[in-house]
């Protein structure tokens, strides 16, 4: 029996998958061109045990039907990772509210008519996005956890791209344990869904370091770029997860039965610019003098004021410590001085 995953060259997919084949779980994953799967494979080592299929939208109706049709009977676990995932849009209905839903719809969907005999567990990527109130975020008032749900309603939704991005991750998540509850009888499969913050950490291989990067590494390598002369932007902070420990969590909600039904909540701890150039700054000599240095020692890291957030229900279900931010920046700034040929 085998794995499936949606959108496989994905940041934090890729880290799934390579945990997966590690395990020796059989994988088959879907991507959006052949040319993005024949990197892919290639990438892997054309590992035996990876399988990729096209499939070009998430969006469009029926999307995942001819690959569960095509392995009937062969699929055992969904991990659904795909979703759009950046805030500049001049359509934020087409372009992230859409997408999110029906790919959420689509997949389960696609189980329900071909896999529902077969399938035991699916897990969805979600978001923090699900559980916050954008509009409290850095109110220290704020308080959530596993049980919070972002109140963003659709036409809220349309204000700008950061609140279109967080209502899509709620909406597709609530659509998600509706269909558990509307079809329990129909189906065998359990949900969890990973909640994780902003995801940082190395690319699963380094010759996916791009300029830019992924919407949150990008946070980082804007940094090992800038010039002493870059103002610290006061206005970048928030909370962090490595993209490690979002693939492990995937990985123990397939396989333990402790995680049903949850909703994990990923935070290893607040971050901003300032705690991100200290961690440089300290650990890279041969960027120090060329990079911001700001004022050391007063990050969000050391000093965060922002919303409240209570993730200790996760961490007992996890029974893992999650890395560090020092950790995850070291590994994702080594890997990008590793790529340009500057370490």
């Amino acid at each position: 029996m085998s794995v499936f995953i949606s959108g496989a060259t994905g940041f934090i997919a890729q880290h799934i998958v390579a945990q997966l084949l590690e395990n020796d779980f059989k994988v088959i994953g879907s991507v959006r061109s052949q040319e993005k799967a024949d990197k892919l494979l290639k990438q892997f080592n054309n590992n035996e045990n990876l399988t990729l299929e096209i499939v070009k939208d998430i969006s469009l109706p029926n999307a995942f039907h001819e690959v569960f049709a095509k392995y009937k009977g062969k699929i055992k676990y969904v991990l659904h990772t795909s979703s759009p995932f950046f805030f500049d849009s001049d359509d934020y209905e087409k372009d992230l509210l859409i997408p999110a839903l029906n790919g959420t719809e689509n997949i389960l969907n696609a189980i329900l008519d071909h896999a529902a005999d077969t399938v035991e567990r699916v897990v969805i990527t979600s978001s923090e996005a699900a559980m916050i109130d954008i509009t409290r975020y850095f109110d220290p008032t704020f308080f959530y956890d596993e049980n919070s749900w972002n109140p963003t309603s659709h036409e809220e939704a349309l204000i700008n791209g950061v609140h279109a991005y967080t209502a899509s991750k709620k909406f597709a998540e609530k659509y998600a344990w509706d269909f558990i509850e509307e079809h329990k009888n129909q189906i065998k499969f359990a949900l969890t869904t990973v909640n994780p913050c902003n995801v940082f950490g190395p690319q699963q291989f380094d010759e996916n370091v791009t300029s830019p990067m992924n919407t949150s590494c990008e946070i980082i390598n804007k940094l090992v770029h800038s010039s002493v002369d870059t103002k610290v932007d006061r206005t970048t902070m928030g909370k962090f997860i490595d993209v490690r420990d979002v693939a492990k969590a995937h990985l123990l909600a397939l396989q333990n039965d402790n995680l049903i039904g949850e909703r994990l909540l990923l935070i290893s701890s607040g971050f901003d610019e300032q705690s991100i150039l200290d961690i440089i700054n300290d650990d890279f000599p041969a960027l120090k003098g060329k990079i911001r240095v700001g004022n050391p020692g007063t990050g969000a890291l050391q000093n965060w004021k922002g919303s409240i957030h209570d993730n200790s229900k996760t961490r007992k279900l996890l029974r893992f410590e999650f890395l560090p931010l020092k950790k995850s920046v070291d590994d994702t700034v080594s890997q990008i001085l590793r790529h340009e040929e500057k370490l």
